[in-house]
């Protein structure tokens, strides 16, 4: 239904596209729509409104909390898009959909209502390849006390969560990590099975 409100009420060919844009959603508190499967429908509805057309949307899924205990389990899901923003412009709105939402940026890796990483688009490398290596191979432990002060893409950590891979392989399987040569479906196979047998498909 999304993805066919979107072309009635734009049309494909008005739109100045660019490659398809990658996005991952999460959330594990009500926000006030409601619970976060509401949550993450009501965001999709949102990225109709901003000009997004949905070309491939995954189920909703259950994952654990992460890191592991750091709350209830979330409800994960994966977005392959066309929409005529830059990467700035996306990450912009990914942020005003957050906050429209009640999400609070208090704690890094916390429990919130609602997440949109933006995971990749195209084929777009950013800032570059080494700034992208050093962020992509952060131990675990300065992951959670980092936040980089620029976009980084593709997602530098997309390659490690099963909760991304398992509904981004609905979306886009043979999408290519420009940097690792990888496609998401040999990423996620390359996953340890006790990791992605724990994402669960809710629909």
């Amino acid at each position: 239904m999304l993805q066919a409100q979107a072309i009635s009420e734009r049309g494909e060919d008005n739109l100045k596209m660019q490659d398809d844009i990658l996005f991952a959603l999460g959330a594990n508190l009500e926000s006030s729509v409601g619970a976060p499967e509401d949550t993450v429908k009501a965001a999709l509805q949102e990225m109709v409104k901003k000009g997004a057309l949905i070309r491939n949307l995954s189920p909703l899924y259950s994952t654990p909390a992460f890191p592991a205990g750091n709350g209830p389990d979330y409800v994960n899901a994966a977005v392959r898009i066309r929409a005529p923003w830059s990467p700035d412009q996306a990450l912009a709105i990914c942020h005003e959909i957050e906050a429209l939402m009640g999400r609070e940026r208090v704690t890094r890796w916390g429990q919130r209502t609602l997440d949109i990483d933006l995971i990749a688009m195209g084929q777009i490398v950013l800032p570059d390849a080494q700034t992208h290596a050093e962020w992509r191979n952060l131990p675990l432990d300065a992951q959670q006390q980092r936040t980089p002060d620029q976009l980084i893409l593709p997602h530098p950590r997309l390659q490690d969560r099963a909760f991304v891979l398992v509904p981004l392989a609905d979306v886009a399987p043979d999408w290519v990590h420009p940097l690792l040569g990888c496609c998401v479906s040999q990423m996620r196979d390359a996953l340890d099975p006790l990791d992605l047998a724990a994402v669960k498909a809710l629909e």
